[in-house]
């Protein structure tokens, strides 16, 4: 089963899910009911639709990304990677490509900080702040992380659902309750890779935003396992704990996870796609990795294991590249 953890008796956050890779204590909610809808939400410009929404892409097998090697290297792998994503243009195949390298970029960033004045003074000028974000980002979640497993999890990794599918309920979830699609969005991301996770956590914890049972059944509405009741069950709980009011959502996000080092890194993804919507779909495509005693190991679709597995089992018949 998967490595999580819970204090107050709520809903966990993973300690090895898509990019939250340590595991935090979390606060009680209040019994307050929760808020009214709020019509009055702000709107913001949306990612253009993409052939590469569809899940089919998302579980489609690949050679596999490129792992940079070299501050150079990230910097060539990196500019090809971001161009691509911002460009309506890109089909289905060569956006989950510049996806996945995107990200195993980002991860190699954050772990060589050795890298950044060449990275960052190569870049075009635009993508600066997306660059510092992402990179920030990454160096957060790894922050949480204590102690590497020499076990990969017990998880059954699924394609996702839709991308315009989820945009759709982040966007009903923001336009409910006032909670910014793209922290719905970012939120998804880092507890399940927005939804390829499939696992209950040692507290009982499900379904794509992560909650406990007993958590849904105040804060739930319909099914725990399905996408859009669970977003909306997650901007519904944000919203209770302040996160709609002015300078109060660093506060419920804490609440949702009690870390500050998941605050700001769920800050990071959020403002890349307040910035540059597009970027959605990169972090839509990107894939399942687990941080073990051995580096980064890749659970593609298909991983389905009922009990952990010992890396370097994993690794005989699964080299990564």
């Amino acid at each position: 089963m998967p490595r999580l953890a819970v204090v107050s008796g709520l809903r966990r956050v993973s300690s090895g899910l898509a990019l939250v890779l340590a595991a935090a204590a979390l606060t009680a909610c209040s019994d307050d009911d929760p808020p009214r809808e709020q019509p009055g939400a702000r709107t913001e410009a949306s990612p253009s639709p993409s052939d590469a929404s569809d899940p089919k892409a998302a579980a489609r097998p690949s050679r596999g990304p490129t792992r940079p090697h070299s501050a150079k290297q990230a910097l060539r792998l990196l500019v090809a990677a971001e161009a691509a994503i911002d460009d309506p243009a890109t089909d289905a195949k060569a956006l989950v490509a510049a996806a996945r390298t995107q990200q195993l970029v980002y991860r190699e960033l954050g772990a060589h900080p050795g890298w950044d004045a060449t990275v960052l003074g190569g870049v075009p000028p635009r993508l600066h702040s997306v660059v510092r974000a992402n990179v920030a980002s990454r160096r957060e979640f790894r922050a949480m992380h204590s102690v590497l497993s020499d076990e990969l999890p017990a998880w059954r990794i699924v394609a996702p659902a839709p991308a315009e599918d989820l945009l759709r309920f982040y966007k009903e979830g923001e336009r409910a309750y006032g909670i910014g699609w793209e922290y719905l969005a970012a939120i998804n991301l880092v507890e399940t890779g927005m939804g390829r996770i499939r696992g209950t956590s040692v507290a009982g914890a499900q379904g794509p935003m992560q909650f406990l049972p007993t958590t849904w059944a105040k804060w739930g509405r319909g099914d725990i396992q399905d996408p859009g009741d669970s977003i909306m069950a997650a901007a519904r709980y944000l919203a209770h704990d302040g996160g709609a009011r002015p300078g109060r959502l660093d506060d419920a996000l804490f609440r949702y996870n009690n870390s500050n080092n998941y605050v700001r890194g769920v800050t990071h993804l959020a403002k890349v796609m307040e910035r540059r919507p597009r970027a959605f779909y990169g972090y839509y495509h990107w894939d399942i990795y687990y941080l073990t005693s051995r580096g980064d190991v890749r659970l593609p679709v298909g991983y389905d294991r009922d009990h952990p597995v010992p890396v370097e089992k994993w690794l005989a018949t699964h080299p990564q590249q």
